[in-house]
């Protein structure tokens, strides 16, 4: 550490952060730290006295689906932490499959590995609570459904995030804006939801429920929610999807009926996924700190099975609003 710390110019506790996965490390002296570790092949050794027994060196991750750039970027950041502390990844889909999620828990139960990593978990607070009751170290990270305060979670600050959003709509003089949402009973539905009306209000705009329409997170489900919206006799000028792929299936939708994006439609979507960065034309869209979410996901993690007392059991980062070419001024 002492080595790695001199090449890269820092103090041996900014290293001892970084390869605990703090969050308190500046992203550039991260990567420049880490890019050092690389070129040392340094790696941590489980064989020092100093290291606690009886661990395995895997960490369980469930998560719903592989494919998505959300699910793959939280996936990478956890990955990249735990790399750092010489674990590894125990990958479990359970494609939202009940039989699948309480096979799952029992593992984590049994302790095959030394702490889970939950993404969009399914099961219910009971079941979480029977799993701190067990002594199995969890985190979950951007949770479905509300959780008691007790329950580790790390998400992001949806409610804003949707906020800025749409006052970007407005500021543009928009004022007819949809709003396509996904299930009604989940939290980042509800949460961005409430920042688009939020928005619309701040701007002295009615709350319009014809303009909303909820659909599943998908590419196909946003844009056949926004081929409801633009057969209205008068379409919206705007539409706000609250993820990337829906706000790509609005896009689709868009050209299908021969509008132009943005001249004719703007679209902003959510999480900031690669997708937006390739779609034409690029979708402005609110960024989530995905990769850090798995960062901070094991960090919190690593402190349970350490004995250590938690600073917070939630943590909501913050996110920010990406202007790229699919929004404009109305016509």
């Amino acid at each position: 550490m002492r080595d790695i710390a001199a090449l890269a110019g820092v103090s041996i506790a900014t290293v001892s952060r970084v390869l605990n996965g703090r969050p308190d490390v500046a992203p550039n002296t991260r990567d420049l730290v880490l890019r050092q570790i690389r070129e040392l092949g340094y790696v941590s050794s489980r064989s020092v006295p100093t290291a606690p027994s009886g661990r395995t060196g895997l960490i369980g991750l469930t998560v719903p689906f592989l494919q998505g750039g959300y699910f793959a970027l939280i996936i990478t950041g956890a990955c990249e932490a735990l790399y750092e502390r010489d674990a590894r990844i125990v990958l479990s889909p359970t494609l939202h499959e009940r039989e699948r999620e309480v096979t799952v828990l029992q593992r984590l139960m049994h302790r095959v590995t030394d702490g889970s990593l939950l993404i969009l978990p399914s099961e219910t607070k009971a079941e979480l609570r029977q799993l701190r009751q067990h002594g199995a170290p969890f985190v979950v990270i951007d949770p479905s459904t509300p959780l008691d305060d007790t329950i580790p979670v790390v998400t992001s600050a949806n409610w804003s995030g949707a906020r800025v959003a749409t006052e970007h709509l407005t500021n543009l003089g928009h004022r007819r804006i949809g709003l396509i949402t996904g299930p009604k009973d989940w939290c980042a539905s509800v949460d961005r939801t409430a920042g688009y009306y939020s928005a619309l209000l701040a701007a002295g705009l009615p709350i319009a429920p014809e303009l909303v329409r909820e659909s599943d997170f998908d590419v196909e489900g946003g844009r056949l929610a926004a081929h409801d919206l633009l057969a209205f006799p008068e379409r919206p000028s705007a539409i706000f999807a609250i993820n990337d792929n829906m706000a790509i299936g609005v896009m689709s939708a868009a050209r299908e009926r021969g509008l132009a994006i943005p001249r004719d439609l703007s679209v902003v979507g959510f999480d900031d996924i690669d997708l937006a960065t390739v779609a034409s034309p690029t979708l402005t869209t609110v960024s989530q700190p995905l990769l850090e979410m798995g960062r901070i996901a094991v960090s919190m993690l690593y402190r349970q099975i350490d004995g250590q007392a938690l600073d917070a059991h939630r943590i909501e980062l913050s996110t920010r609003l990406v202007v790229r070419d699919s929004t404009a001024p109305p016509n």
